[in-house]
C-alpha cells in the first residue's frame, strides 16, 4: 500500500463553517519518530491487522469499508486493544475520502452537526464522501446519537463508531439498526506474542536494539491478557530500562521491574462488569469456589465496590442456597455487615469466606419458585378475601362482623398445628412451597407434606417406611411425635365461637372437637400418643388431657 498522505492524518477542516470544527481525536497525526511504541506499531494494512481473522475474508464489512469499496456505516465494538483504532487509521489511508475524528469524551452535538452540514454541502457540489469516525460513542448521550441518524440514515456520512462497551445496551437501536456491528475478539496469547517479537525486529518499532528473552517474553504476554497496546507499552517500558543498564536483553528480573500489574478487562460501569459479575454468580451456583474466588478477586483487583459485591451474595443465599442451608443467609449477611463497618482490603476476607460458603453449600432454589408462583397468582388475579377466621379482631366491633369467628389458636394444641384454612378459598389448595431433598432441606420435606395433611384436614395415606420417616424427622429437629402411620379419617366442624365480649383474647378461639382415628397402618390399636411442635414438655406415648382444646384425639402429628 502507498503511503498515505499527510493530511489524511489529520483532523480534516470539514469545510468552510461558522461552526467549530472537533478537535483532533489522540493519535490521529502520523507517528513521530518519538512516538509511542504501539503508535508505531500500529498495522499499515489490513494484512497485518493480527487477531480478526473472522472479520477479513474476501468481500467482508471490514474490507469493505478499508478499502472504500462500500460506504456501509460500522460499529466497531471489543476489548482495548483489538483494533478499534487501528481499523481508523486504516479508513483514514483510503483514497477519495474525507477523514473527520471526534472523541465522544470531548464532541457535542454542536461538533456533529458541523461535520454533517459541511458534509452534506460538500456532497451537493459533488465533493468527496466523508467518513466520521467517533471514539468512545458509547459516551454520546442519546441527544447526541440522535443526531446522527438522519446523515447515516441517507449516507451524508458513512459512520464509523469505536465502542469498548456492549452496543445493545451502551448505543440507541435506532442507530443500531442503521449500521453493521463488527465485533472484534480479544487477541489470545499467541497473537500477543508473534506482535511483541514483531515489535523488538521491526525497524518501527525497536528495529533489534534489544532482544527479549523468553522468560519475558511470557511474563508481558501474561501481564497483557489480551491487550496488545499493554503489552507494547510494557515492552517499550523494559526496553528503555535495559538500555540505561547498559544490557542487550530484556531478562525476566528487568520486565517485572518495568510492569508488574496485569491489565484487568474489568470496567464497573460497562460490559465486562456484568459478564464477570454473571460468571462469579454462576460459578457460585455451580459449587465450584475455585472459579467463584477468581471471578471474586477479579472483582476486587478492578476496583469493585464491595458493597456491591456484598449485595450479590446476599441474594444469592436466598435465591440458590435458600432453605438447603438456611445459615448461608447470616452468613451473607454478616459479610455484608463486615464489609459495611471493616472496608477494603481486609473485608475481602469476609467476602472470600462467604463465597466459598455459597459454593460448598447444598443448593435449592425452592424458596425462588415458591415465591414466584404465587406471586403470578397475585398478578392473574387469583386469591380472593381474607378468610373470616384470619381477619383482624381486637378493634370494637370487628366480633360482631364475623372477624376471627372460628379461628382456632395453634398453641392450644400440644402439637402447635391445627386444622385451619389460611388461603383464600379460590387458592385453599395451592402448594407453592416445594422443598427439595438437599441439604437441611430434606428434614424439611419429609415435613411439609404431614403438616398440609394436618392443616387441610387431609386423610393421611398409609406409608411403609414411616418410622423410618419419623426418626430422620425427629433427627432433623422436627416433633416428637406419636406414630405417624395413624391418620385422621375426618375432622369434625368446630363449635361456634362464643358470644361477643364473652373471650377476653377474642383471636384465640379453643376448640374441643375430636376427630375418630382409624388404625395404624401396621393393624396396632390406636395409640392416642401426642407429640408438640409448641410444647417441647408434652409427653410422648400419652394422651393429652380430655379439657385440652383445638388437639382433637388421632388427628395426624407433624
Amino acid at each position: 500500500m502507498t503511503e498515505p498522505a499527510e493530511g489524511l492524518f489529520s483532523v480534516a477542516q470539514p469545510g468552510a463553517s461558522s461552526a467549530p470544527a472537533p478537535g483532533p481525536a489522540d493519535g490521529f497525526t502520523r507517528p513521530a519518530a518519538d512516538s509511542p511504541l504501539p503508535v508505531r506499531m500500529r498495522p499499515a494494512s489490513l494484512d497485518e491487522l493480527v487477531g480478526q481473522e473472522h472479520l477479513l475474508a474476501p468481500g467482508a464489512p471490514l474490507r469493505q469499508l478499508v478499502t472504500g469499496a462500500s460506504p456501509m456505516s460500522v460499529i466497531l465494538w471489543g476489548p482495548p486493544g483489538t483494533g478499534k483504532t487501528t481499523i481508523a487509521h486504516l479508513v483514514a489511508g483510503a483514497t477519495n475520502r474525507k477523514f473527520v475524528a471526534m472523541s465522544a469524551l470531548s464532541a457535542g452535538v454542536k461538533d456533529v452537526r458541523a461535520v454533517i452540514d459541511t458534509a452534506r454541502r460538500e456532497r451537493r457540489y459533488g465533493g468527496a464522501p466523508t467518513v466520521l469516525f467517533i471514539d468512545e460513542v458509547h459516551r454520546f448521550s442519546k441527544t447526541q446519537q440522535d443526531s446522527l441518524l438522519a446523515a447515516v440514515e441517507d449516507r451524508t456520512v458513512t459512520l464509523l463508531a469505536a465502542t469498548t462497551e456492549n452496543p445493545y445496551f451502551s448505543v440507541i437501536s435506532p442507530l443500531l439498526s442503521r449500521c453493521v456491528l463488527l465485533t472484534l475478539r480479544a487477541l489470545d496469547d499467541d497473537d500477543v506474542r508473534g506482535l511483541l517479537r514483531r515489535a523488538v525486529a521491526d525497524e518501527r518499532g525497536l528495529g533489534g536494539a534489544v532482544t527479549l528473552s523468553e522468560e519475558a517474553e511470557e511474563h508481558l504476554v501474561r501481564l497483557a491478557s489480551g491487550d496488545v497496546r499493554k503489552a507494547l507499552t510494557a515492552l517499550e517500558a523494559a526496553a528503555g530500562s535495559a538500555v540505561a543498564q547498559g544490557v542487550k536483553e530484556i531478562d525476566l528480573a528487568t520486565a517485572e521491574k518495568a510492569v508488574d500489574v496485569a491489565a484487568v478487562r474489568y470496567d464497573r460501569d460497562g460490559d465486562a462488569h456484568y459478564d464477570v459479575t454473571s460468571a462469579f454468580i454462576k460459578s457460585m451456583r455451580g459449587s465450584d469456589p475455585d472459579a467463584a474466588l477468581h471471578w471474586l478477586a477479579r472483582m476486587l483487583v478492578a476496583g469493585e465496590d464491595p458493597r456491591f459485591i456484598a449485595r450479590r451474595i446476599v441474594i444469592f443465599a436466598s435465591e440458590d442456597v435458600g432453605m438447603a442451608d438456611p445459615q448461608a443467609l447470616l452468613v451473607a449477611t454478616a459479610a455484608a455487615q463486615a464489609v459495611q463497618l471493616i472496608g477494603l482490603p481486609e473485608a475481602g476476607l469476609n467476602l472470600a469466606q462467604a463465597v466459598i460458603h455459597m459454593a460448598t453449600a447444598p443448593k435449592s432454589n425452592s424458596a425462588t419458585t415458591a415465591i414466584g408462583a404465587a406471586m403470578a397468582d397475585v398478578r392473574a388475579g387469583r386469591g380472593g378475601s381474607v378468610p373470616p377466621a384470619l381477619r383482624d379482631a381486637h378493634y370494637p366491633g370487628a366480633r360482631g362482623l364475623g372477624h376471627g369467628r372460628g379461628y382456632r389458636y395453634p398453641h392450644d394444641d400440644p402439637r402447635g398445628v391445627v386444622t385451619q384454612q389460611y388461603l383464600p378459598d379460590d387458592l385453599a389448595d395451592a402448594e407453592y412451597y416445594q422443598p427439595t431433598d438437599h441439604g437441611a432441606e430434606r428434614a424439611i420435606g419429609e415435613r411439609v407434606p404431614r403438616l398440609r395433611r394436618i392443616v387441610r384436614g387431609r386423610a393421611a395415606t398409609p406409608r411403609t417406611g414411616d418410622a423410618q420417616v419419623i426418626a430422620q424427622d425427629r433427627a432433623a429437629g422436627g416433633a416428637a411425635g406419636r406414630d405417624e402411620g395413624r391418620f385422621a379419617a375426618s375432622i369434625t366442624p368446630e363449635k361456634t365461637d362464643p358470644p361477643v365480649g364473652a373471650d377476653p383474647e377474642p383471636d384465640r378461639v379453643a376448640s374441643t372437637d375430636a376427630a375418630p382415628v382409624e388404625d395404624a397402618s401396621d393393624g396396632s390399636a390406636p395409640t392416642g400418643e401426642a407429640g408438640s411442635l409448641a410444647d417441647p414438655k408434652a409427653p410422648a406415648g400419652k394422651p393429652p388431657p380430655a379439657e385440652d382444646s383445638g388437639s382433637a384425639a388421632g388427628e395426624e402429628q407433624p
